[in-house]
């Protein structure tokens, strides 16, 4: 019996639009994420969010097909310099969010999902820095069970 992909045992495309629902409403409410979380962007930036969360983790490549994959969104937050504590937050409100959005309660899914968001704050915050140069082309990052596939 085959397993099933991170993005079905988690609920599909609408499990991950609730989580990027969810998640947006989080950062709102957290004193430091708040403010970059509610001074512009994209008009759907929660739907184009929670397609890209689907995409790595196994789902349809529609943020690759649509939004301009990830350079598009590394770009987004290039050179952002952010507070110190703005990645542990961003996790912690990402991992909180997975309950609101009513995600299964499985402890491995849960914790695949919480290295995925470690490994990925870390990866964004390497072009956070002043004058950060994306390159042109990288592949959305694909997350299953085992971690990031290479």
């Amino acid at each position: 019996m085959t397993r099933p992909s991170v993005y079905e045992a988690a609920g599909g495309a609408e499990a991950f639009l609730a989580l990027a629902t969810a998640h947006h409403e989080r950062c709102l409410q957290d004193p430091i994420l708040e403010h970059p979380f509610s001074h512009g962007g994209h008009p759907d930036h929660v739907a184009r969010l929670g397609r890209y969360w689907a995409e790595v983790f196994g789902g349809p490549p529609e943020y690759s097909t649509t939004c301009g994959g990830q350079p598009s969104m590394l770009r987004v937050h290039a050179g952002s310099e952010p507070e110190e504590s703005m990645g542990s937050r961003f996790v912690e409100c990402f991992v909180a969010a997975a309950d609101d959005a009513r995600l299964p309660a499985d402890p491995e899914l849960r914790q695949v999902l919480r290295s995925y968001m470690e490994w990925a704050v870390s990866d964004v915050l390497e072009y956070a820095p002043r004058g950060s140069r994306v390159p042109g082309t990288l592949p959305v990052p694909c997350w299953s069970w085992e971690g990031l596939v290479r």
